[in-house]
């Protein structure tokens, strides 16, 4: 699939996608029948442990992407681009995902950013550069804006709606939508010809996408809106057990 072929979801079903980051994860979930996996800088929260993704640099997420492509060759796969990676300027955004497209194989890239990265996408669209945008809660500005749920007062909504509807003008060919009011996701979902895929912006989006941690129940702090579907924290500490008996009693 293509991001042209991606974009023709819209309306027809519900996108599954869920974010990854290994060859082993990847290979599994592309079995299991995903639409698409992200290489989220999530993975400077569940897979270095750090408090915030902005020290996640271009080169792991190239490292992970690469791992995760080659497990599910055959599922849309997108790399999240890093902070500071294209935010400088759009020759070093160009330079930048370029680089990831060609180390990586992935099918596109995602830009945290409204109105104001419209510029950017625009130009990467232009060279063939697939561009998924993400608006919303954009951890990368976390620091700035904090994690609180977005489009709540009518300036940030009409801001929102703005880029959205920005970002799909200049070629962006879906969008994350982060903890927003569910009424206001609805209305962006309708206003942009191109999917919406949401997280914790209620389920009237295209599609929906959840942190794969967060989905298997294995973070200790994970958001409200992130509904774990089984609980392997606990399910690992039971098989660690039942491993720990087998070696001390000699069955191994």
């Amino acid at each position: 699939m293509n991001a042209t072929q991606f974009k023709k979801l819209k309306g027809s079903k519900k996108i599954i996608m869920l974010t990854c980051y290994d060859f082993s994860f990847a290979s599994a979930l592309e079995e299991a029948g995903v639409d698409a996996l992200l290489v989220g800088d999530s993975l400077g929260n569940v897979v270095q442990g750090k408090e915030t993704t902005l020290p996640v640099t271009l080169d792991q997420i190239i490292y992970h992407t690469e791992m995760v492509k080659r497990g599910a060759p055959n599922t849309f796969v997108v790399a999240d681009m890093p902070f500071l990676s294209y935010q400088i300027s759009v020759e070093e955004a160009l330079r930048n995902c370029g680089l990831v497209m060609k180390e990586t194989n992935c099918d596109a890239v995602k830009l945290e950013g409204g109105e104001e990265v419209a510029h950017l996408v625009r130009r990467l669209t232009e060279i063939g550069i697939p561009v998924m945008g993400h608006i919303g809660v954009t951890p990368q500005s976390a620091k700035l804006m904090g994690y609180g749920k977005r489009g709540k007062d009518i300036s940030d909504a009409e801001y929102l709606k703005r880029s959205a509807k920005a970002l799909y003008e200049a070629g962006a060919f879906s969008l994350v939508l982060e903890n927003m009011a569910a009424t206001l996701a609805k209305e962006i979902t309708e206003l942009v010809q191109i999917p919406t895929i949401g997280i914790g912006a209620g389920p009237e989006c295209d599609g929906q996408v959840l942190v794969l941690h967060d989905f298997m129940g294995l973070t200790k702090d994970r958001p409200p809106f992130a509904k774990p579907y089984f609980d392997l924290r606990a399910e690992l500490k039971k098989a660690v057990s039942s491993y720990k008996n087998d070696v001390e009693q000699g069955k191994l």
